[in-house]
């Protein structure tokens, strides 16, 4: 786990679409919180090594499965309200910082599988409009997940 001076942990998302210009949406494990794909950067990790590892931990996909449409060209923020800062632990974490990346999925559903890893993330997940998760995502990602879907808007089919 990377957490930098300020105390934001380093983390990628990955918005995947597909042909219909809807995005993958999934449930979080023993919550009823959905969300796109996350996850932490490990030490000497570009954030692009990130998002193909955290991609095939979640979601089941290789690289030959997606097409890498986008990134963000800037990290995004968001600090965590008081109630979710876990106070005694070091490095303290009061957020994350992110990059971003835009996928397009070039095969079937049935690549995708929740279970590809020991300790799953996600127990479903389902196809959305582009602009739903804003109505559905934890509102201290809110702002992020704007921002985010803003700068893709463009390349989405929404």
């Amino acid at each position: 786990m990377i957490i930098d001076d300020q105390g934001f942990r380093a983390n990628v998302g990955i918005i995947i679409t597909n042909t219909h210009g809807h995005v993958l949406w999934a449930k979080r494990v023993g919550k009823e919180a959905w969300q796109f794909p996350q996850g932490g950067m490990k030490p000497h990790e570009t954030p692009e090594e990130a998002m193909y590892r955290e991609l095939k931990e979640e979601v089941g996909l290789s690289p030959g499965d997606v097409t890498l449409l986008s990134k963000t060209a800037q990290w995004h923020y968001y600090r965590l309200p008081a109630q979710f800062i876990r106070r005694h632990t070091t490095p303290l974490c009061i957020g994350q910082k992110q990059k971003w990346f835009f996928l397009r999925l070039d095969t079937s559903d049935e690549q995708i599988c929740l279970t590809n890893n020991d300790e799953p993330e996600f127990t479903d997940w389902r196809w959305v409009n582009y602009w739903h998760p804003l109505e559905e995502v934890i509102f201290f990602k809110r702002q992020v997940y704007r921002q985010v879907l803003r700068e893709f808007a463009a390349l989405s089919l929404a």
